[in-house]
């Protein structure tokens, strides 16, 4: 019988390395590549919407057993927290152009929204094996199916937003990584896992509504053309589809 912390390591770190799903690219003609950038980059808008929507604020307001305001504060400050960080980013680098060594801060944003969200599922996975492994397993098994759509679009945003392939592998990796410390933390508070995950989950949807709405869709606003914005306005309803899609699996 594998110990449930051991089993919950070895699933987060499976999780993570679905973080290398942009290694696929690598060999792509850099020209091709760029054509498909704002696709990826609407994409993800889509992704995040339909995350927010379909599964962070559906499940949010579940455990909120009818406590809906401190719900709907929690997503506020997900908001005002993510706004306050990238103003700071923006402090840091509206001085520089969006190259390889100050990209564009939408692409920061998405990396530390990635994050969060990393984290969370990391919590998820090591509070399911606490009640037992069929769970735990159930849940990796969401969690990848989930971070294959979504680690697709955050690739071609980091790349969209000035990052080389090599950096944004890495730092996309390394993103990944934080889930697990969620399943350390989530070993560590034994039982409370489920609750502390609880209060993440709307913080979460705060900070991807404010990623979406406030960085990814701006930057598709960009590009007036009919054709490109038809191509965008598919690839983001592609992105909800994907996630409508993971309910059946739920």
């Amino acid at each position: 019988m594998i110990p449930a912390w051991l089993a919950a390591f070895a699933a987060v770190i499976v999780v993570s390395l679905v973080s290398f799903v942009g290694v696929f690219t690598l060999n792509t003609d850099p020209k091709r590549l760029h054509k498909w950038l704002l696709l990826l980059v609407s994409f993800s808008a889509g992704a995040f919407f339909g995350d927010v929507f379909l599964h962070l604020i559906p499940e949010a307001v579940e455990s909120a057993d009818g406590f809906t305001t401190p719900l709907g504060l929690a997503v506020l400050a997900g908001i005002v927290i993510f706004f306050t960080i990238e103003k700071i980013i923006h402090w840091q680098h509206c001085h520089h152009p969006g190259d390889d060594t100050h990209p564009h801060p939408f692409a920061w944003m998405n990396l530390i929204g990635d994050a969060v969200h990393n984290f969370i599922d990391g919590v998820l996975i090591g509070a399911s094996f606490l009640v037992n492994a069929s769970l735990g397993l159930a849940t990796t098994l969401a969690v990848v199916l989930h971070e294959i759509p979504q680690e697709i679009g955050d690739f071609g945003v980091l790349l969209h937003g000035g990052f080389t392939r090599s950096r944004a592998l890495a730092l996309n990796f390394a993103s990944a990584l934080l889930a697990v410390l969620g399943v350390a933390i989530a070993l560590w508070v034994g039982s409370a896992a489920s609750s502390f995950a609880a209060l993440l989950v709307p913080f979460a949807a705060g900070g991807f509504l404010y990623i979406a709405g406030s960085d990814l869709i701006p930057e598709l606003r960009r590009h007036e053309s009919v054709r490109k914005s038809l191509h965008q306005l598919v690839t983001l309803l592609a992105g909800v589809g994907v996630m409508a899609l993971l309910l059946l699996l739920e």
